[in-house]
């Protein structure tokens, strides 16, 4: 979005903003914060400062898969897990400072009608096709299985606790029919396939006859990380994707021939956002208020972070502009991924920094996070959050500078002229540049917000802090008073007025600090057009009671968190080496395993891949082909001749397009490393394992 630098050009559109529905099975974390809400939040905070008129939609997913997995492992119901996290959600933005209209939830009565009643336009259109496929079924359990219902071996790395949709281990993506003896969650069965229909949105379609057309049109005006990934999709060819699933936890599909059928949760998700703004006007007694910012001229901005890009760019679209009744997004800024202390942030393994937990552990220093998030915003590309930097940032930026200037300049009026505002005399060439400076910082600022560049946007704040600074150092007012008791007026006047443009300009960023600066200089808060290219304060006007802004962080409380994320790093080297037990098994049904003991004859990388091997091995049966997943831990050369364990009466799958006759028996270690499961002694091949 490109916009004239004279930011008082308002918008003049309804404007409704949106971050990304957290999922209701855990606290956020400031990955979270990072991407999607901060940077939203900083956006409606400056609209409104300029009385836009804007709303701040968001709510909790508290559908799918991942709840009813939480459920599993706690014991107790989703709707039980929903209440718990939607209540630690909720509170800790609200204790944060996000400033939604509306925080809501997908799991309320609104939100089911609504889906339901999308969906059932979308289907009297005849949108969606209709297809049946096989999926697998749990016979013990009576009931299909979602993708992390099941696990087995990972094809690529051998991991044999991979999900049916993603190994977590090498982080490929995978189908359940990828998997190598693949077991319910469930019952610990193997399931079985069996047909199911379901409903299809024909996004191929949709590609061809204008989705791809509308996102080129965006080239311009969207980030590049956010049409690169569109463009990629769109080369590939969009496919057509299943709008509902077999389960029981999630929106009802409204047909009568859907019975045991939710909407799938990628589908009912983003119509969240149409319940949760119909709730808000429902809250204020205005029924059909929402639809002035679904409707023709609104605006929709959906503030996500980068894996949420096809679903916001791409399908959710897909879905609005199928229906009929609603505005596409005009923007979708996506910010990258926040690591932690250099490594990925993994809610699986508690490498996070909950905001829950922060709100406890630094208690009252919510602008502290909100700045250091700002300034280190993954906008463009991955970034790296370190509680060094955070400490650094809060000592050396908050505290010496915006904080330094903002003390020496009450300090000083307060001794010269007890808390008045001082008049000012003439003004030099150097006063008057300073007090430019005041006017570019805010169209600086301006301009960088409307154009969802937060991060450079509140780095001209700080220099106009350090420009303050600077200007006390070279005027000196403490020595020049007793020489020219006037002169000084005149700088404390403008070090007065560069304080009360931070109080104002630090407001979208950081408005707690905001709130504390404007009582420390007795001004009300204020819109825009009453602060722009104005003069903020007169002569005479009486100060508040000044007290320190910010306050230093010391190495007690950083080595603190440092070793709480050691103590996680520790726990998990530990906790992977001991796998749980699995489901208890018959004797009936081990005894139909056959493992023999074999020697491998020959072993050959495969190519393209980086951890398989095509091994020939004698059975002492015969000599079959396996493909192992062993590449990172054994060379090829040096295994041959190497007896192993074998698997012999699995079920043969092509893998990589080689035919894999049975499967080979591995130890894991805690580091992932793999060691063969072989007899000690001379055992001739064929040999029965019992």
């Amino acid at each position: 979005m490109s916009v004239n630098s004279n930011d008082l050009i308002m918008i003049m559109k309804p404007t409704l903003v949106t971050s990304a529905l957290p999922y209701a099975n855990g606290p956020v974390h400031i990955g979270h914060l990072a991407g999607a809400y901060l940077p939203a939040d900083v956006y409606v905070r400056f609209l409104r400062m300029r009385e836009e008129d804007v709303l701040f939609i968001c709510g909790s997913d508290e559908h799918g898969v991942p709840i009813t997995l939480r459920a599993r492992k706690e014991g107790v119901t989703p709707q039980e897990i929903v209440d718990k996290y939607h209540s630690i959600i909720k509170k800790s933005f609200s204790d944060f400072g996000i400033s939604f209209d509306i925080y809501h939830r997908t799991s309320e009565k609104i939100h089911h009608e609504t889906a339901s009643a999308f969906f059932t336009v979308l289907f009297d259109k005849g949108i969606f096709s209709v297809e049946e496929s096989e999926q697998y079924y749990d016979e013990e359990a009576k009931t299909f299985l979602a993708d992390r219902y099941i696990t087995g071996t990972c094809p690529n790395c051998s991991n044999p606790n991979a999900y049916g949709d993603q190994c977590e281990k090498c982080g490929k993506s995978l189908s359940p029919s990828d998997l190598i003896n693949p077991h319910s969650q469930l019952s610990g069965k193997t399931p079985v396939k069996k047909k199911t229909k379901h409903w299809y949105l024909p996004l191929d379609r949709f590609q061809k006859e204008w989705l791809e057309k509308w996102v080129v049109d965006h080239k311009d005006d969207w980030k590049n990380n956010v049409y690169g990934q569109c463009k990629s999709w769109l080369d590939q060819g969009l496919q057509p994707r299943a709008v509902t699933r077999d389960l029981d936890w999630g929106v009802p599909v409204p047909l009568p021939d859907a019975e045991g059928k939710v909407l799938y949760v990628w589908f009912d998700a983003p119509i969240g956002y149409i319940s949760a703004t119909k709730a808000l006007f429902e809250q204020r007694g205005q029924k059909d208020g929402w639809k002035k910012y679904w409707q023709k001229d609104a605006r929709l901005i959906h503030f996500i972070g980068k894996d949420n890009i096809v679903f916001h760019c791409l399908i959710f679209p897909g879905m609005l502009k199928a229906h009929g009744d609603f505005v596409l997004p005009e923007n979708v800024p996506a910010n990258e991924f926040l690591n932690l202390e250099g490594e990925k942030i993994s809610t699986s393994r508690n490498w996070a920094v909950w905001l829950n937990e922060y709100l406890e552990d630094f208690p009252g220093k919510q602008d502290v996070l909100r700045f250091v998030l700002c300034s280190t915003a993954p906008e463009n590309k991955d970034n790296d959050f370190t509680w060094k930097d955070f400490q650094a940032r809060n000592n050396n930026e908050l505290v010496a500078i915006f904080g330094n200037f903002v003390n020496r300049t009450l300090v000083l009026t307060d001794k010269y002229y007890s808390g008045l505002v001082p008049s000012t005399g003439k003004l030099t060439n150097e006063d008057e540049k300073v007090l430019e400076e005041i006017k570019k910082t805010s169209d600086n600022i301006s301009k960088l917000i409307l154009e969802y560049r937060l991060r450079e946007s509140l780095f001209e704040l700080m220099n106009l802090a350090r420009t303050g600074n600077k200007y006390l150092a070279d005027q000196e007012p403490w020595k020049v008073y007793t020489t020219d008791p006037e002169r000084v007026k005149t700088v404390l006047y403008v070090s007065l007025e560069i304080t009360a443009a931070l109080a104002y300009l630090c407001s979208p960023f950081l408005p707690n600090t905001s709130e504390k600066l404007l009582s420390m200089l007795n001004l009300p808060a204020k819109k825009w057009n009453d602060i722009y290219g104005k003069r903020l304060l007169t002569a005479g006007h009486q100060l508040g009671k000044s007290s320190l802004l910010f306050e230093k962080i010391e190495d007690e409380a950083i080595e603190k968190q440092i070793q709480k994320l050691q103590n996680t790093k520790m726990n998990n080297v530990v906790a992977p080496s001991i796998v749980p037990q699995k489901t208890i098994t018959s004797f009936d049904d081990f005894q139909k395993m056959d493992i023999r003991v074999g020697t491998i004859l020959t072993a050959e990388r495969i190519p393209k891949t980086d951890k398989l091997l095509k091994l020939t091995i004698d059975t002492g049966i015969d000599q079959r082909t396996v493909v192992s997943g062993i590449a990172a831990s054994y060379d090829p050369e040096k295994i041959i001749g190497q007896q192993v364990s074998i698997l012999v009466n699995l079920e043969p799958r092509k893998i990589k397009g080689i035919e894999s006759q049975g499967m080979i028996l591995m130890a894991e270690n805690e580091k992932g490393e793999l060691a063969f499961v072989s007899p000690t002694k001379e055992i001739g091949n064929g040999g029965v394992v019992r």
